[in-house]
């Protein structure tokens, strides 16, 4: 793999307070990046001259790292991995979910986007979480139903990807998968701290009967738990392909399950066999000296690009993690962002989208002028070209998601973030994994008091709008530079957002970007880490009208990949979860 190095960014040594903060001066004299110098907080980064994989959890690292070196392709490691997380991380992702991929080809240098989020049924309406009364449903109470599952797509959107950039057989993707479903894997902490949680979700009668051992108790952390369910489900994807899933006695189970109890799903056989995931060149812009590619609607990439753009109208790349000023500038970028994502992003096959006037450079400009150094008040939606009327979104996002990001020894790439949606999806299990609950993505009010409906209202065969927004980013000859994305429900793009200026703008190796302190900012809410960002840099912050609140949103899961001196691979994993980078 031959790529140049970022001569702007230095890892640089803590300078107290946050970590790894470096100074803007280091940065303008353009010393070159560290390939071999320590991470200062969290887990330790990874460094590696021929891959690396990077999950949020050593087994699913490890089952992406046996494949590579059995040959197999960043797209062949994926399904590895995904298959394994969907075992030992169920309360994030899995066979019965979706997820965005963005997958870089060493050969072309092209970036293509697969989208396999989940459909409705084709029979699906607006009124689908209405009430007799007309009104929404409790959310718990649609979570729970059969209507919250969409047709899964992580499972159609890998078998996609895989035939057109794998390099070994699918069948032999699954073997880490069945292998630990079989003969057990040991409970981590989190998954226990799920397990033994209130989620309710984690207290359906399908969970309830998988996480019970026989002695009545729930499993804890150091146990060992087996699925026998999944290792025979994982058989049948790898003797049978997709279809297994999407066709016969899986796609009878599924559909049967979504018929029971309160709010049956109106899901279908027809459903399943007719789900087909996307795939396209991704959207890129160029920014500064790269350019960064993201998925394209139903996926918020979008904003998180315009949030970038927006950013580069502000003077925080001369600041640095220390600077309430700069994360000031942050917050204020995000409420803009989510100010016109919340209005405009839907499915592009039932909505318009305005994607080129979200990022046309006079708009963009424009909206930055809203970004001060103090907190301004709440900033209303924008009027980009092409903008639909649409009425106002009151989606709610809860977070049950993971990411990861892939090298492999020829410099392919894939970073991908999939999801049940809430914890352990709907709690429904069929086949030994979770079915999703994606569908409570939706709006559920189909309308405003105007009559006009949302961008992300709910429709037959629609895709609900998704905050999942992995990146590549490409140096300024078009080769792979770096790779980042996150978990967190709606405060994903924050989260990416955040590990893109630490790395890119204030000079942070990749581990200490990702272990920044997190702020989200949408609306009148600032959510962060109290503790993270210390006394004296939370009450400049709230000097500046930045209330930083703590515990608003779920954890960041931040992995990426960046590629330093003579083209060695530094990954980083967010210490806030069991995740690790590891190379070849």
């Amino acid at each position: 793999m031959r790529l140049p190095v970022l001569a702007a960014l230095a890892v640089l040594t803590a300078c107290g307070g946050i970590a790894g903060c470096a100074t803007p001066a280091a940065v303008a004299k353009g010393r070159p990046a560290s390939a071999t110098a320590p991470s200062t907080v969290g887990a330790a980064a990874a460094y590696s001259p021929r891959g690396m994989v990077a999950t949020a959890n050593p087994l699913a690292t490890e089952a992406g790292l046996r494949v590579l070196r059995e040959g197999g392709s960043a797209v062949d490691a994926a399904v590895a991995v995904q298959a394994v997380l969907g075992l030992v991380e169920p309360q994030s992702s899995g066979l019965g979910g979706g997820s965005f991929l963005m997958v870089y080809d060493a050969k072309t240098g092209k970036v293509t986007a697969y989208d396999g989020r989940e459909t409705a049924p084709a029979a699906a309406t607006p009124a689908l979480f209405l009430g007799d009364d007309g009104k929404p449903v409790p959310f718990i109470s649609a979570v729970l139903s059969g209507r919250s599952t969409g047709v899964p797509g992580a499972v159609g959107m890998l078998a996609q990807a895989q035939k057109e950039h794998g390099a070994i057989g699918w069948d032999r993707l699954f073997l880490d998968a069945e292998r630990l479903a079989d003969r057990g894997f040991v409970v981590s902490p989190r998954l226990a701290s799920m397990i033994n949680g209130r989620s309710p979700q984690g207290r359906t009668a399908d969970a309830t009967a998988y996480f019970t051992k026989p002695d009545g108790q729930r499993y804890q952390a150091g146990e060992t738990l087996r699925n026998p369910a999944y290792a025979a489900t994982v058989r049948r994807l790898a003797a049978e392909g997709p279809s297994a899933l999407y066709e016969g006695p899986l796609a009878e189970a599924i559909v049967a399950k979504l018929h029971e109890g309160e709010r049956p799903s109106a899901m279908t056989l027809a459903d399943m066999a007719a789900y087909r995931p996307r795939s396209a060149d991704a959207l890129c812009r160029p920014w500064k000296v790269y350019t960064v590619c993201v998925p394209n609607p139903s996926s918020s990439g979008v904003s998180l690009l315009q949030a970038l753009l927006m950013l580069e109208h502000t003077d925080i790349a001369r600041r640095g993690p220390k600077d309430p000023i700069a994360w000031t500038l942050l917050a204020e970028a995000e409420r803009v962002m989510y100010a016109d994502r919340d209005r405009y992003v839907g499915d592009p096959g039932k909505v318009t989208v305005p994607v080129e006037g979200l990022l046309e450079p006079a708009y963009v400009k424009d909206r930055a002028k809203l970004i001060g150094e103090t907190a301004g008040p709440v900033p209303s939606f924008g009027l980009p070209k092409g903008a639909p009327k649409v009425g106002p979104d009151s989606t709610i996002e809860p977070g049950g998601t993971t990411h990861f990001v892939i090298v492999d020894p020829a410099g392919n790439v894939v970073s991908m973030t999939t999801t049940v949606e809430s914890i352990f999806g709907s709690g429904r299990m069929v086949g030994g994994f979770f079915l999703n609950n994606q569908l409570t993505d939706f709006n559920f009010a189909p309308v405003d008091k105007d009559g006009l409906p949302g961008a992300n209202a709910v429709a037959g065969g629609k895709r609900p709008r998704s905050s999942m927004s992995p990146l590549i980013v490409l140096d300024k000859k078009g080769q792979f530079l770096a790779a980042v994305g996150s978990p967190g429900g709606s405060a994903i793009l924050s989260y990416n957002l955040k590990a893109m200026v630490g790395v890119f703008d204030w000079g942070l190796s990749m581990q200490d970007a990702v272990a920044l302190p997190n702020l989200v900012a949408r609306g009148e809410v600032f959510s962060g880490e109290v503790d993270r960002f210390g006394p004296e840099l939370t009450a400049a912050l709230q000097a500046r009208g930045v209330l930083v609140k703590e515990g608003q949103n779920e954890n960041s899961g931040l992995h990426g990949v960046i590629v330093r001196k003579d083209g060695v691979l530094e990954g980083g994993a967010d210490p806030r979860r069991e995740g690790v980078a590891k190379g070849l």
